[in-house]
């Protein structure tokens, strides 16, 4: 090492220099005042070119390039022997212990050497950072060339958008860019870009289940390296093999009087009606509910029911049977469903699709399809403006199936082609199996028996809908299938996909069958008994008052009549219980009986 004058335009760039990011104008104003002012205080480190033509700078290149630019003839230079890896190393220290660096030039001096034999750890050694940082510095290799190049600029994401930025694939960090690329000269709006590549981290710190159900799920876990150093940062995008893999472990780890239950809007278990959550330590009859967290995690708390009371006169063993059958009864556990919410969505659109497709095609007799058509209004997804109270019902696209069944002059046709054609398109129209609004209830399961929909299901042995399926949903399916289930659930799953598609065979799931539940139906005949109450009185004084104003039977049948026509009009009292009507509304009467 010695020290020497040399002319700085003399002096080469180190083509193998950390800094490669351009300096700001500021910064370069401000060195430049610095050496004019009082010249080059800190003398740049250069060393022999290999061919002994010339120098290269190892450190300083900002100063020599400012010495130039104040016009300085000679400056004081360091001369160093030249380094086995042409001072990569050296400059990277230099710069580190100076300004800090844009971590998109570290990550590219870290590249250098890495690619120069340097190891992570001994590059942390030598630079004195942990070998985390080296490894996350490292990460920027899966950011895309156009993002580095605008945090070269000094425009960079937070340390969390970065984290989502560079575990995004390279494909949707395009897509996203593509749609939120800043203008020449603006800033890039890196909250929108991690928004857009987000997904939801299941981490392996809150799994409960061990490697055997990991591999039978086929979960692979992946290092966040921007979480913290003193947790077990691996995590999993595989949401549903998660929540899985969870529920089976909650299954077969589930402790005496223990039950799984589902957790409410505000995040809390639902426990079973009349339990009470114990807050302290569980007594021996208490008993336990397993749940999942919003994060997936397994929580576990304790309630208990109240004391069954015994009846009177039900003593001995069958009291004792009682309250055997309530405990049971109160601990029954909540197994995973065989189908997921989205299951259950896809399985709605088969059997709306089914349904309107079997509205329109099959077979359906006049008197099925009236009575189809009169079931329809009662679905609940039905309004309708009516004008006996305020209840809202009906759609403007209703009138379209009316005018079908006018004639062009005007008048009501009765033509039973037009009618059936009408009575088809408002059948499809308000019949619906799909979840949400447009739910109909009971009727539509009803009317896809009724007239065999699920002739018209499709094949749900898909990739799509079978991912909906639980691993023993699988398994059950694949034995039908007279298929061996694998050790695996996508193996399984797979399995079940070729099968279907290389046999033509159609799978269609026991829960998307038409067939109504038997609660549902008696749900619906309570309303037939709610019907007769309240409109028995209005029937007795009906009665009553026909039975008064008859001369004959003949009288009396049309009245009879009548009064079932005008049944819940408002003003057929008013009619009724006239003495004297008048002949228009005799004749009104005859034709309404008519």
């Amino acid at each position: 090492m010695q020290l020497m004058k040399v002319d700085p335009r003399a002096l080469k760039d180190n083509p193998d220099n950390t800094r490669q990011s351009k300096s700001t104008p500021q910064a370069d104003a401000l060195l430049l005042a610095t050496i004019k002012a009082v010249g080059v205080i800190q003398p740049p480190v250069i060393f022999p070119e290999a061919g002994g033509n010339g120098y290269v700078i190892e450190a300083g290149h900002r100063r020599t390039r400012m010495a130039v630019a104040a016009g300085l003839e000679e400056i004081d230079v360091i001369v160093v022997e030249a380094a086995n890896d042409n001072g990569a190393m050296r400059s990277m220290i230099e710069n580190i212990a100076r300004e800090p660096l844009n971590p998109v030039d570290q990550w590219r001096g870290i590249e250098r050497l890495v690619a120069l034999g340097w190891s992570e750890e001994a590059i942390a050694v030598a630079l004195a950072l942990p070998v985390r940082q080296i490894r996350k510095l490292r990460l920027l290799a899966n950011v895309l060339p156009s993002m580095l190049d605008q945090m070269a600029k000094g425009d960079m994401p937070n340390e969390q958008q970065l984290r989502t930025i560079a575990a995004a694939s390279s494909e949707e960090q395009k897509e996203v860019w593509k749609a939120h690329k800043p203008k020449k000269g603006d800033t890039a709006a890196w909250w929108q870009i991690a928004n857009g590549l987000s997904k939801t981290r299941m981490y392996a710190r809150d799994a409960s289940f061990g490697d055997d159900l990991r591999l039978a799920y086929g979960i692979e876990w992946s290092e966040d390296l921007f979480g913290p150093a003193d947790q077990d940062n691996r995590y999993t995008t595989n949401v549903e093999a998660f929540l899985g893999a969870q529920q089976e472990w909650m299954a077969s780890n589930l402790p005496k009087k223990g039950a799984i239950v589902e957790v409410n809007n505000w995040g809390q278990p639902d426990l079973p009606k009349k339990a009470e959550r114990v807050y302290g330590k569980p007594g021996k009859g208490d008993c336990t509910a397993m749940y999942l967290d919003r994060e997936g995690k397994v929580q576990s708390v304790h309630y208990r029911m109240p004391e069954v009371r015994k009846s009177a006169g039900q003593t001995g063993t069958a009291a004792d049977g009682t309250e055997e059958a309530s405990d049971e009864a109160a601990v029954a556990g909540k197994t995973r469903p065989d189908v997921t919410q989205k299951g259950f969505d896809m399985i709605g659109d088969f059997r709306t699709d089914a349904l309107h497709e079997a509205l329109a095609r099959a077979p359906i007799e006049d008197d099925m399809l009236m009575a189809l058509l009169v079931m329809a209004f009662a679905g609940t997804n039905v309004r309708v403006d009516s004008g006996a109270n305020d209840t809202m019902f009906g759609l403007r696209r209703f009138q379209r199936h009316a005018a079908r069944i006018y004639s062009a002059d005007g008048r009501l046709s009765v033509d039973m082609d037009s009618v059936r054609v009408a009575a088809r398109s408002v059948l499809i129209d308000v019949l619906s199996c799909r979840r949400g609004m447009s739910n109909s209830g009971v009727v539509s399961r009803i009317a896809g028996e009724a007239i065999g929909a699920e002739g018209f299901l499709p094949n749900m042995g898909t990739e799509d809908f079978l991912l909906c399926l639980s691993r023993q949903a699988l398994e059950t399916a694949a034995k039908e299938a007279n298929l061996q289930p694998r050790a695996r659930v996508r193996e399984t799953r797979a399995a079940l996909v070729d099968h279907f598609t290389s046999t033509e065979a159609t799978f269609v799931h026991p829960a998307a069958l038409f067939a109504p539940d038997p609660k549902d139906i008696a749900d619906l005949l309570k309303h037939r008994d709610c019907f007769d109450e309240e409109n028995a009185p209005v029937e007795e004084a009906m009665g009553d008052i026909g039975g008064d104003a008859q001369p004959d039977a003949r009288n009396d049948a049309d009245a009879s009549d009548a009064q079932d026509l005008d049944h819940g009009d408002p003003d057929a009292d008013a009619v009724t219980t006239n003495d004297d009507p008048s002949s228009d509304e005799e004749t009104a009467y005859a034709i309404a009986a008519e």
